[in-house]
């Protein structure tokens, strides 16, 4: 079995339907720096595209029209042999207003239905924590039947630890729902990553993956939090740091300054005990930097996802790219799909 677990959606009626266009663009946050807009793709024939930029001008999230069609994301599964795939939202999580989320989570639910259960959906709700919030969360859980919740690893200038965001977790540990942590192409702090596009849209999210992790697993979300799971995106580029600089070994002999918090390794258990990885991103990295993640993190906690559709062969080629490392068979079955199966109840 293989399982995708990154597969983007967005409802292609967007791109037909002015009015929820129009909806979808409104809750764009341009005071914390987003702008949006839609235009046609050069050298087609009307074909849309929504175009996401932070700052204005440095385009960081395309979602393009044709791309979401349920039997087109059907086939393309078949000719990849991939046997199920996570329903994720590309990004807009970030700011998306309850009724968006509403219209994602039904969309995303028919979906899953509509593919005799190959299409598992994560529901997507504001994390603000509001009455009504919580009940949408409640209701993907125990109506939908939805396992997991999607969030950015970041809204506007905080990260998930603020307790701006206790309530929505605090229902989410009740729920026993584990969380699917998604990166922005930039950190919260973006002003030396906006000059060059793919420093921007890959190592931004590097950054943005270790900001997030170490913020969890130092602080005390996870005590607060303990039924829950935390699958960071795109594996980051940045693993190592977060599983060996963040938690350095002890000094051998005695120091007279101690520069680095020490707590007889608590931190370092809460790292493994609570947070995956999945691996979309890895491929154009190449197998190297695959394989020396099984190596730091072990291949218990990396999960296979591509993050199609941005590009097509990240999800043909992926079940290839991970057999053809030079692991185990039984590390191999773990990231391609035994990893998923626990951490989403599948």
């Amino acid at each position: 079995m293989v399982i995708d677990a990154n597969l983007y959606w967005i409802p292609e009626q967007i791109f037909t339907d002015e009015e929820m266009m129009d909806q979808f663009l409104r809750e764009v946050p341009e005071e914390s720096g987003w702008h949006g807009h839609w235009e046609q793709v050069a050298g087609t024939e009307g074909k849309k595209q929504i175009v996401l930029e932070k700052p204005q001008g440095c385009p960081n999230l395309n979602y393009v029209q044709g791309d979401y069609i349920l039997e087109k994301q059907l086939a393309d599964l078949d000719a990849a042999g991939v046997d199920k795939a996570l329903l994720k939202v590309p990004g807009c999580h970030e700011w998306m207003g309850l009724e968006m989320c509403r219209i994602f989570n039904d969309g995303m639910y028919e979906a899953g239905k509509k593919s005799n259960g190959r299409l598992i959906p994560l529901a997507v709700v504001p994390p603000c924590g509001t009455e009504e919030s919580l009940k949408e969360l409640e209701r993907c859980c125990k109506e939908l039947g939805m396992k997991a919740v999607q969030v950015s690893a970041h809204y506007g200038k905080d990260y998930l630890d603020h307790e701006r965001f206790a309530a929505f977790f605090e229902k989410v540990n009740e729920l026993n729902m584990n969380v699917y942590v998604h990166h922005t192409p930039i950190p919260a702090e973006y002003q030396s990553f906006c000059a060059y596009n793919n420093v921007r849209r890959s190592y931004g999210r590097c950054v943005d993956q270790g900001l997030a992790v170490g913020r969890e697993v130092f602080s005390d979300f996870f005590e607060k939090y303990p039924n829950i799971k935390m699958v960071h995106s795109m594996l980051g580029g940045g693993f190592f740091a977060i599983a060996n600089m963040m938690f350095p070994n002890h000094a051998k002999g005695k120091e007279e300054v101690s520069r680095f918090k020490s707590d007889g390794g608590e931190t370092k258990e809460r790292f493994r005990e609570h947070i995956y990885f999945e691996m979309s991103h890895a491929q154009p990295w190449g197998k190297e930097q695959l394989k020396c993640a099984v190596e730091v993190l072990g291949a218990d906690h990396i999960i296979f996802g591509t993050s199609y559709p941005v590009r097509k062969e990240w999800l043909t080629g992926g079940p290839a790219f991970v057999r053809e490392l030079d692991i185990t068979e039984e590390e191999k079955e773990q990231i391609l799909y035994k990893n998923a199966v626990g951490i989403y109840g599948i």
